[in-house]
């Protein structure tokens, strides 16, 4: 083929083209396991932090401008529990995504990491089983804790919630995460009524950086 501007024009539009149909086809195959992929992560989560359940629903609600999802399940038309899948943005490298297990009564059964970009060897040990958050609210309605402006919070903040060693941004977005899925919770279990009350305490005092 002659080297002129127009030939070679047209190759580079045909390798564009090629490409981009490569990356088109790619994207086709893998959206639908990527997206089963994390719909088992999601359902993973939520055994990991209720009791056996055979029955569960799904309900969505907005705080702090963030979606948050309240999974409640239930055995024999009785309810067992209730998963929060909660986030923050305030994690040391962005997005916290946690699932919370509540009890009925409002204690927190357990809590699983589902995603986070936290510095490795420090941040990243909220994924560790018995890390101190996790002990620090494991088995407690956080009712019954030292809260400052109605929220969880670390001791360096005034609460009675451990930190991670060398950690305390990572610690405060796992707190804040804790924090709004409380609130969800509280929106589920008690009805509208305790929506717009938990909503106005997030926009009072959900944030303690």
């Amino acid at each position: 083929m002659k080297s002129t501007l127009f030939n070679m024009v047209a190759v580079l539009f045909v390798i564009t083209l090629i490409a981009s149909a490569g990356v088109g086809l790619v994207n086709m195959v893998t959206v639908d396991p990527i997206a089963a992929a994390k719909a088992k992560a999601v359902d993973d989560a939520i055994l990991a932090v209720l009791p056996p359940f055979s029955e569960k629903s799904v309900k969505e609600i907005e705080l702090d401008n963030m979606p948050v999802k309240v999974y409640t399940t239930s055995e024999n038309g009785e309810t067992v529990g209730y998963a929060v899948e909660t986030m923050t943005k305030k994690g040391f490298n962005g997005i916290v995504k946690l699932m919370v297990g509540f009890a009925p009564t409002g204690e927190i059964l357990n809590i699983n990491v589902i995603e986070q970009a936290e510095t490795p060897g420090l941040g990243t040990h909220m994924c560790d089983e018995d890390n101190n958050l996790i002990k620090s609210v494991k088995g407690k309605n956080p009712a019954s804790m030292q809260l400052v402006k109605g929220c969880l919070a670390v001791k360096k903040d005034g609460g009675d919630v451990d930190a991670l060693t060398a950690a305390t941004i990572s610690s405060r977005a796992y707190v804040d995460a804790v924090n709004r899925a409380y609130m969800a919770y509280k929106s589920v279990a008690g009805g509208e009524f305790a929506a717009e009350k938990v909503a106005d305490e997030a926009r009072k005092g959900g944030n303690n950086e």
